[in-house]
C-alpha cells in the first residue's frame, strides 16, 4: 500500500513548482482512522527492518527533515521516526551554529553526526539550511551560498559510497494552517516555549523561502538522495506518509540478518548438558526438610 507515497517523490523534476502542490492530501486513506492503522503497522515493519539494519552492520540510513515552522518536525520525530530502536538510532536538531562552528566550513558541524553502519541518523534542520536561512536572511552572499549545492551533492555522493542511503522530507504546509498552529500554540502553556517573534517575520518571506526550497530540492536530488514533498496540513496524513516513506526505503535497502557461522549442533549439544548440570546443582544442593523441633517445657512443668 506504499504506492501512494511515489506522488510526493520530487526526482528529476526541474520544473518543481510547490504552489502547485496541495497541502492538505488524504488519499489512498478514506479517513483518519485508516490512516493511523496504516502508521501502526509501518512502524512495527520498521522497527523490523531497522533491527535487521543494525544486526547486519553494512549499511547505513539518513533522514533529513525540513520544514517551515510549525509543519510537525518535532510531532513527526515524536510519533513515527523516535518510535526506532534508540540503540541504533540517533536525532540531531541544527539550530543557529556557535561562533566556533562560524569558524569552520558549513559543514563542519554536520559530518560527525552522518550515521555510521548499522545505524540511524534524523536530522532536524540540517546542511540545507545553509541554502535556505543563509539566503533568503542575506547572512552570507550569494556567492558564498551558490557554490554550497555543490559541496552539499558532494557531501551526500560520498555518504552514499559508504554505504548512507539518505531520504530528504520536505514538510509541505499552507500559511492559514501555520497560523492557526500558531495560535494553538499560544493558547496551551506546554507550547509557550515554542513561542518566537521571528516566526512572524519568516512570514513575511514566505514566497523567498519558498524559492529557495524549489532550487534546494531541484539542484540536490540523487537515486541515492532523493527529496519528498510530504503534504503536512493533515497530521495523520504526513505520519502515515512518512511512515511509508521509510518503509519502503529499508524494504529496498534489504537489510539481513548474518549467516550463522557456528555449529547448531555443537551449540544444542552444550545447551543441553549445561542446563543438565545445572539442574544437577541445583538438587545436590537442596536440603530435605526437617520435622519442627519440639518447645522445651516451661521451667517447674514435666513433659506429657
Amino acid at each position: 500500500m506504499t504506492d501512494f507515497i511515489k506522488k510526493h517523490l520530487v526526482g528529476a523534476n526541474k520544473k518543481l513548482n510547490l504552489g502547485s502542490i496541495g497541502t492538505a492530501e488524504s488519499d489512498p486513506f478514506n479517513d483518519k482512522d485508516e490512516a493511523k492503522a496504516f502508521t501502526t503497522k509501518a512502524i512495527d515493519r520498521i522497527r523490523e527492518l531497522q533491527y535487521q539494519l543494525f544486526v547486519e552492520d553494512k549499511q547505513s540510513l539518513l533522514i533529513v527533515l525540513q520544514a517551515p515552522d510549525a509543519a510537525g518536525k518535532d510531532g513527526l520525530i515524536r510519533k513515527v521516526l523516535g518510535r526506532m530502536n534508540p540503540q541504533g538510532c540517533r536525532t540531531f536538531s541544527f539550530k543557529a551554529p556557535l561562533a566556533s562552528e562560524l569558524a569552520q566550513d558549513f559543514l563542519y558541524r554536520i559530518h560527525p553526526c552522518a550515521p555510521a553502519t548499522g545505524q540511524v541518523s534524523i536530522f532536524n534542520r540540517s546542511h540545507y539550511e545553509d541554502v535556505l536561512v543563509v539566503r533568503v536572511e542575506k547572512i552570507a552572499p550569494v556567492k558564498v551560498w551558490q557554490k554550497r549545492y555543490e559541496f552539499i551533492n558532494g557531501f551526500e555522493a560520498l555518504l552514499a559510497d559508504r554505504g548512507t542511503q539518505i531520504i530528504k522530507i520536505f514538510l509541505h504546509i499552507s500559511p492559514e494552517e501555520q497560523l492557526a498552529r500558531f495560535g494553538e500554540r499560544l493558547e496551551d502553556p506546554t507550547k509557550h516555549w515554542k513561542l518566537n517573534p521571528s516566526d512572524y517575520t519568516s512570514r513575511d518571506k514566505w514566497g523567498e523561502y519558498r524559492k529557495a526550497y524549489e532550487d534546494a530540492m531541484k539542484k540536490c536530488s540523487a537515486d541515492y538522495a532523493p527529496w519528498y514533498v510530504v503534504p503536512a496540513d493533515n497530521k495523520w496524513y504526513r505520519d502515515a506518509a512518512v511512515a511509508g516513506i521509510l518503509m519502503q526505503t529499508l524494504e529496498k535497502m534489504d537489510p539481513k540478518l548474518p549467516s550463522v557461522s557456528v555449529d547448531l549442533v555443537e551449540m544444542r549439544r552444550l545447551y543441553d548438558a549445561a542446563v543438565s548440570a545445572a539442574g544437577s546443582k541445583g538438587k545436590s544442593t537442596s536440603k530435605e526438610p526437617q520435622a519442627p523441633k519440639e518447645k522445651p517445657a516451661a521451667p517447674g512443668k514435666q513433659s506429657e
